[in-house]
């Protein structure tokens, strides 16, 4: 049990530190632009975004399912943790962005965190 519980912290902060670190590095610029509320519409920068999401939500399932030695429901947990997050920080910026971009953001988490998951147990 102990060791489901941790394999789900580590998952989400794995995905949380790679986001934050990924979006600090790669899209620094565009963040600034967000916390000023001055909107994000370019196409390059959102699908670069989207991109860094999925390869959060890869590792994340990965690191989770290795430490949950491949059980399935603790990825599931973090997959849902990491959704209801998203749903939260989204809405904070949802005037900010194009709805398709909030759509395709929130709709990967799950299924990205589940196929990190399979790989970790093939």
């Amino acid at each position: 049990m102990l060791r489901n519980i941790l394999s789900v912290v580590l998952g989400y902060s794995l995905w949380t530190g790679l986001w934050l670190g990924g979006n600090a590095l790669l899209f620094g610029a565009a963040a600034e632009r967000l916390e000023a509320e001055q909107g994000l519409h370019e196409v390059g920068t959102l699908f670069g975004v989207l991109v860094l999401s999925v390869v959060c939500s890869l590792c994340a399932g990965f690191a989770t399912a290795k430490v949950s030695a491949g059980r399935s429901k603790a990825v599931a947990i973090m997959a849902l943790l990491l959704l209801i997050t998203g749903i939260m920080v989204q809405s904070t910026v949802w005037d900010l962005m194009p709805l398709w971009y909030h759509l395709v953001f929130l709709l990967l988490l799950i299924p990205m965190s589940h196929l990190g998951g399979r790989i970790a147990s093939s």
